[in-house]
């Protein structure tokens, strides 16, 4: 079983390598390696958009969640996903376009100057290391199961692949296998909804669930006061994203990338509900769970050779088109936040090596974190809380504040994004504090966030108001 698993991966990174060599372009500019020439249309942001975000958690976390908690599971990746992408287009794409900008810290200096810029690239920087890590558990476990490898080596075999195609042609290698992972897994589940639909029903689902003690099966707000904060810990993070606003920027015009955005809201909407269906249409199908995600115990055990082989590789490209890009846009931010501006200045020749090289870095990085971790929803609730706690409050401010606060967003910065930080030394044991576990520690960050935020706009009026009371004295 394992070898004809091993055979239907490698038929399909063949076909992936194919692809990206066949459509590569010679690059010129960083332009080119990280925003393909800022030439996508509407409907190429949505599909690479929906394959990076319809990544590992999406596909393995939230059938899982679905199968364990029903209906309310829909909370956990399906409704921040819609909520965020509605506020990007409804909100975010046209004055996020309207700033001549590469990359987010770009904008982060124009409007709280470089001091703010570099704290803020940090946590960035750190936020697609966390992101990146989060995918490759997620590859790393699955890869095990089915090809029969130690965890560490499926996690080397994953990133070394997902790292050749990324450092050839980067972002539009990353979108041109964005859009084709996005088929092959979208395909693979609507065929799954669909085989289920035959050998399972709801009526057995929830006759089996009563059965199990799971009177919660159907009640949609089940463990609101966790799946709220869920919710509000990935939307917050997601929103100011630079993965979403890196593909706003890659867009042909904000029309384009205002329509992508709401053209992603109808596909998550689609895709999640399936998601959720999967999970709870799987409940007859498994009375004793092992430790196994539900869809590899669909693959290994119900769906046969061909369909069970075509989904297996259909995971693998929703796991590896979310790291793709989130490596890509670390790599983004050392090349164009901390080599171009510390060593190369406006200087382009050697730049897309040093954009190849930033990528292999990140994706190392990722690496040594994800060896620490096997728990892919931990992995990237520590990663949205960098954004959430660290990052929003400050750069909400910068696009729709009429007046910038330099030291506000600093001590935001650090409030916020030093709780994060912290939040993550506890979880891995590095520093012996007892501090409440994702997703309960989100509102103590937040607080931190925005009270260093008030506190500095309190410090610098009351600065302009000596400096002013002196002129006229």
């Amino acid at each position: 079983m394992n070898t004809l698993f091993l055979l239907f991966f490698l038929i399909y990174l063949v076909g992936l390598l194919i692809l990206t060599f066949l459509f590569s372009r010679k690059m010129k500019s960083v332009e080119d390696f990280f925003l393909a020439s800022r030439n996508l249309s509407a409907i190429l942001v949505t599909l690479t958009l929906s394959a990076s975000w319809f990544g590992a958690t999406s596909t393995l976390v939230s059938v899982d969640e679905a199968f364990e908690k029903g209906i309310s599971s829909f909370w956990v990746i399906g409704m921040p996903t819609i909520l965020t992408v509605l506020i990007l287009g409804i909100f975010f794409s046209k004055p996020v376009r309207k700033f001549p900008i590469i990359s987010l810290p770009d904008l982060v200096e124009i409007r709280y100057g470089k001091l703010v810029r570099n704290v803020s690239a940090l946590l960035i920087l750190w936020y697609m290391i966390m992101l990146t890590a989060s995918q490759m558990v997620a590859l790393g476990l699955f890869l095990k199961k089915f090809l029969g490898t130690e965890y560490v080596l499926s996690l080397a075999i994953g990133t070394a692949i997902v790292l050749l195609y990324s450092t050839f042609g980067g972002f539009r290698s990353v979108v041109l296998t964005d859009v084709f992972q996005f088929f092959l897994l979208s395909i693979g589940i609507f065929v799954l909804l669909i085989f289920l639909f035959n050998i399972s029903d709801f009526s057995q689902t929830i006759s089996i669930a009563s059965s199990l003690g799971k009177k919660h099966y159907l009640n949609f707000f089940f463990d609101m006061k966790k799946n709220l904060l869920i919710t509000l810990s990935f939307t917050l993070a997601w929103t100011i994203s630079p993965i979403a606003w890196q593909r706003i920027h890659a867009a042909q015009d904000e029309r384009k990338a205002q329509r992508g955005m709401f053209f992603c809201a109808i596909i998550f909407t689609i895709l999640y509900s399936i998601v959720v269906i999967i999970g709870m249409l799987s409940l007859p199908l498994f009375s004793h769970r092992t430790e196994n995600p539900v869809l590899s115990e669909l693959i290994s055990t119900k769906l046969g050779i061909v369909f069970g082989g075509f989904l297996f590789v259909a995971i693998c490209a929703a796991i590896m088109s979310t790291m793709d890009t989130a490596i890509n846009t670390g790599a983004l931010t050392i090349t164009r936040d901390f080599y171009q501006r510390y060593f190369a200045f406006n200087r382009i020749k050697g730049i897309i090596a040093i954009g190849r090289i930033s990528t292999i870095f990140v994706g190392l990085i990722a690496f040594l974190v994800a060896t620490q971790f096997q728990s892919i929803l931990k992995t990237l609730g520590l990663s949205s809380e960098i954004m959430a706690e660290g990052l929003f409050i400050p750069g909400v401010a910068m696009v729709f504040m009429k007046r910038y606060y330099p030291l506000a967003a600093l001590l935001s910065l650090i409030l916020g994004g030093g709780f994060s930080f912290t939040s993550f030394l506890s979880e891995v044991n590095i520093i012996p504090l007892n501090l409440p576990s994702w997703p309960f520690s989100l509102p103590y960050g937040l607080i931190l966030s925005l009270t260093g935020f008030l506190m500095g706009i309190i410090i610098e009026r009351g600065f302009l108001s000596r400096k002013l009371t002196e002129k006229r004295q």
